[in-house]
Parts: C-alpha cells; sequence; structure tokens
C-alpha cells in the first residue's frame, strides 16, 4: 500500500474539520448548562448529573485528541518515508529553467506526432554542450561513451583514426600508427564530408565515430577532402581490430635507438618503459622520440612520461581554470634525464603530445625536429550519467612551463624540416580504373607516385597516354603482377604499398633527427 503527500494531506484536513464540529457542539452544551443552572433542586442535581456526565466525555475526547495526533504523525512519517512521492526539498526555484520546462511541455503537448521523451532530454543536453562551441566538449550516448573508453584503455575495431569536429565538419587529426586508415593513405587535416554516402555535415565526432566504426572485416568508404586538392576522393577502407599497443621501438645503429609513441593510453607510460630497458640492453646511447601523428590521449600519461626526461622538480605542465587560477605540475624525475634526446612532431601531433614535447623543450632543453605541432591546449574529463551516457566538456587550459598557450598555435620545432612532396600524395580508390586516354586527378596522382618509386611517365599533368601505360607496365612487370598496362584493384595497392616504403626508407625529418642527436652525444 502506498501513500501520496496529497493523500496525507487529505486525512489530515479531514481530522481537523471533524475536530472542529466537535468543539463547537461542547461550546453549545455549555452555553445551555449555563441557562439551566438557576432552576429547582431536581434541576440542579439533574444538570449536576449531566454535567458530570459532559465532564466525563470531555476527558475522553481530550485522549482522543492525543491519540488523533498520534496517528496523524504516524501517518505522515510513513507516507512520505515510503511513499512513491518523497518529501520535497525546500530550495530556491531554478527560475532560469522555466524556459526549458515550458518548450518541453509545449512540444510533448502539442506536437502533431507522440514525441520520445529521452530523446528530447537528450536532445537538449546535445544542444547545451554545442552551444559551448568548443570541439573537444561533447554529449555522448550510451554507444558513443563505449565507443570513448574503449579508444583509450583496451582495443576497438574500427579504421584507427582520430578525428575531431572542425567549423562544422569532421577532420582527422592522425591515423593510427599500423592501422587500417594509415594503409589506406588518410592523412592529418583530411576531411571526411561522408561515411558510406551519408553525410556528417553538422554531427559531432563521437556521431561520426559510431558510423565510421564497425565490425572487423566490414567494409566502410569514406568520402575526403584534402587540403589542396579540388576533387574529393571515395576512399574504400576494411576495418579491422586496433590494439591500443602505442609504443614501438628499435636501434637505429649500434648507439641511437627510435621510438614511436602513436597515443598516450592506459598503459603507455609503462610500455615505454619496458621498451626503452630492453634498448638500454642493445646498447642505446642517444633516442629520437617520435610523436608524429600521434593525436594525444590522458593527460596523467603524458606527465608521467615527460618525468622521464625533464629534471626532478621543473615544471611539466601547467593548468588554468577558469578563474585565472594557475597550477604548476612538477616532474617526478621517474626516468634519466641525462639521456640525449631529440623529439620528432608534425602538424598530426596535438594535446598530449604537445605537453611532452614542449616540457622536454622548455624545461630540459631537448631540440624538436619536424614541422609545427597541430595546437591543442585545452584539458577535458568526463562526467558519467546513471544510463552510461556521458559529458565530455573542458575544465581548464594547459600552458608550457614558460606560460604560454599554444592553443591554435601549435609548437614550432628548433628545427624545421618537411618530408618530400611525394610523400603528402593523396590516396587512389583502388575500385577506380585508369586505363588509356583518361584524363583525371587520380591519373595525376598515379604518375607521381610511379615517377617517386622509379617509372617515369614522362608526363605529371593526369593525361593517361602511352608513355604512362608504358610505365604502369613496366611496374608491374616488376612487381610479379599481371601485366595489362592499366591501374586497377591489386596494382594501385602494390603500387601505394611501394610510396609508403619510398617515404619511410627517405625519411627526411627522422635523418635529420638522427643528425641532431649525433651532435648532442659529442
Amino acid at each position: 500500500m502506498f501513500f501520496y503527500k496529497k493523500d496525507v494531506i487529505l486525512i489530515t484536513k479531514g481530522l481537523l474539520l471533524w475536530l472542529m464540529k466537535v468543539v463547537k457542539a461542547l461550546e453549545e452544551k455549555n452555553v445551555e448548562q449555563e441557562k439551566t443552572a438557576e432552576g429547582n433542586i431536581e434541576q440542579e442535581q439533574a444538570t449536576e448529573s449531566k454535567s458530570s456526565y459532559i465532564r466525563l466525555k470531555k476527558f475522553h475526547f481530550i485522549m482522543l485528541l492525543f491519540c488523533i495526533v498520534f496517528l496523524s504523525a504516524g501517518i505522515t512519517t510513513f507516507a512520505l518515508a515510503f511513499g512513491k512521492e518523497k518529501v520535497v526539498t525546500v530550495a530556491p526555484q531554478r527560475t532560469e529553467f522555466n524556459k526549458l520546462y515550458e518548450a518541453f511541455d509545449t512540444l510533448k503537448n502539442g506536437y502533431y506526432k507522440d514525441l520520445d521523451q529521452k530523446k528530447l532530454i537528450n536532445g537538449a543536453i546535445n544542444g547545451m554542450v554545442d552551444s559551448l562551441d568548443d570541439p573537444y566538449s561533447d554529449y555522448m550516448s550510451n554507444e558513443e561513451a563505449k565507443s570513448f573508453h574503449s579508444s583509450i584503455s583496451s582495443s576497438f575495431e574500427g579504421i584507427g583514426a582520430e578525428i575531431q569536429e572542425k567549423d562544422g565538419h569532421i577532420v582527422i587529426v592522425s591515423p593510427i600508427k599500423g592501422s587500417p586508415a594509415e594503409k589506406a593513405g588518410l592523412k592529418p587535416n583530411d576531411m571526411i564530408t561522408s561515411v558510406d554516402g551519408k553525410s556528417l555535415q553538422g554531427m559531432t565526432s563521437t556521431q561520426a565515430v559510431t558510423l565510421i566504426r564497425g565490425k572487423k572485416g566490414t567494409k566502410v568508404e569514406l568520402t575526403i577532402q584534402r587540403p589542396g586538392i579540388d576533387a574529393p576522393m571515395t576512399v574504400p577502407i576494411i576495418r579491422d581490430e586496433i590494439p591500443i599497443e602505442t609504443v614501438y621501438g628499435e636501434m637505429v645503429d649500434e648507439s641511437i635507438a627510435k621510438v614511436q609513441i602513436t597515443s598516450f593510453s592506459t598503459n603507455t607510460s609503462k610500455e615505454l618503459v619496458e621498451t626503452l630497458n630492453d634498448l638500454q640492453k642493445k646498447g642505446m646511447k642517444g633516442l629520437v622520440l617520435d610523436l608524429r601523428q600521434n593525436p594525444g590521449g590522458l593527460l596523467n600519461q603524458a606527465i608521467d612520461i615527460s618525468s622521464m626526461f625533464v629534471p626532478k622538480g621543473k615544471i611539466i605542465v601547467k593548468e588554468e581554470d577558469r578563474n585565472g587560477k594557475i597550477t604548476e605540475i612538477p616532474s617526478k624525475n621517474t626516468g634519466n634525464p641525462d639521456l640525449p634526446l631529440v623529439v620528432l612532431i608534425d602538424k598530426g601531433s596535438a594535446s598530449a603530445s604537445e605537453i611532452l614535447s614542449a616540457a622536454v623543450k622548455e624545461s630540459a632543453g631537448v631540440p624538436l625536429v619536424g614541422e609545427k605541432s597541430f595546437g591543442k591546449g585545452t584539458v577535458q574529463t568526463t562526467a558519467d550519467f546513471k544510463d552510461g551516457s556521458n559529458i565530455k566538456y573542458t575544465i581548464a587550459k594547459w600552458l608550457t612551463p614558460d606560460g604560454t598557450w599554444i592553443h591554435k598555435k601549435g609548437i614550432t620545432p628548433d628545427v624545421e624540416v618537411a618530408l618530400p612532396d611525394y610523400a603528402s600524395l593523396p590516396i587512389i580508390n583502388p575500385d577506380k580504373e585508369l586505363a588509356l586516354s583518361i584524363s583525371s586527378a587520380e591519373v595525376e596522382t598515379a604518375q607521381k607516385m610511379l615517377k617517386a618509386i622509379g617509372y617515369d611517365p614522362g608526363r605529371e599533368d593526369g593525361f593517361f597516354d602511352e608513355k604512362t601505360k608504358e610505365a604502369v607496365t613496366q611496374f608491374q612487370t616488376a612487381q610479379k603482377l599481371p601485366v595489362d598496362g592499366v591501374l586497377k584493384g591489386e596494382s594501385t595497392l602494390k603500387l601505394m604499398d611501394l610510396l609508403r616504403e619510398k617515404i619511410k626508407t627517405n625519411d627526411t625529418q627522422m635523418l635529420k633527427a638522427i643528425e641532431v642527436l649525433k651532435g648532442k652525444m659529442k
């Protein structure tokens, strides 16, 4: 049995009305008694007898009154403690929500179709977050929140690329090393305009992620708009499992090692310690730390890794809150700050990558080599709701040890080095046939790729002539592919694979970093 607060009020009101009637009746009896008090002795005796009776009734009434009070108190306590309608906290009314409530009621009661109340509420929360005009703050549904958590803690299935919403568009920050996205040739600042024909215009980054991710082995088709290239590209990608293995190391020569960190996830600092220990056993005396194409990740991991190279007590990063209060985070010095070090960055290095880069540059004098970084200078946290959804929102700016805010500016390296022009060539859709007499942007790209790997097509203007066909035929013969002078399917994929290998072996940025490191080791 349940009592509602309104039921308790009605019960109490009824009892009070009844008590008032009883009191009024008693008052009328007393008045009548006083009028008859001057009668004869028999009348007095009768009245006395009657008065005794009335006095007895008053005593009973008082006892009844106490019982009613206690009963009412008991019912009220029970109803408010166990009833469906709980006690309402008395607090100042949140008048700022009046308009929101009115809009909700108006739509719910007047819209021509039945509405999903949960969808309306989620839309209102989404609207609040969107009004921040902050691409790094976002409301995530249950599924989106699961994807977000998995991307920083274990593994996930998808294409392996970090994306963000920028000026209403979905832009790639960086593909993950060895991922399908990297193998397909996706690059930082590529704009994804649609996924399997569905436009991403106006979507948040988490909404776009739910479309791009999918089961291992399934195909997704992205439409890409690359800066500097007029025609959009269609890029088919086969999804795969993306392991969150974030550290890769190897010896370059007898004394120099290179280590690439692809993102800052839950176990990155632990992975790095294990990798460095292994490389030291192999003779490492100097290190090139490669943060190119690293979109960032967890702040605590950036701090832990910075502490490996920054002397104890020196500042790694500063956080500035909404009130302008600055908190300095010093190095815990859990590593070897005396190890000769050079750090590689590029336009795909963002967030936690930039924290680490700025920390070693300004607090340890480590030179940076490569290209200007991405420029993300804010810190986010998440607030989880009971239904599994959450809000990711910005809580602070982060500043370099010298107090610089690099947001939308990036970090300029000490030694600027670009990769060869062919490293920024767009990808070619392997499903598209490139053959004699075709003129297109894809043909122009193919001609530049052929020349880069040693097969001269004679021209690079996008027209597929006999000389281009001859170059394709030579390439197919050398790679033991079916020879037909046409670029499609396996031939196109092999062409792009060889170009990737060329970029890797002729990595001008890495070569320069090694040169700078050798100078420090003398």
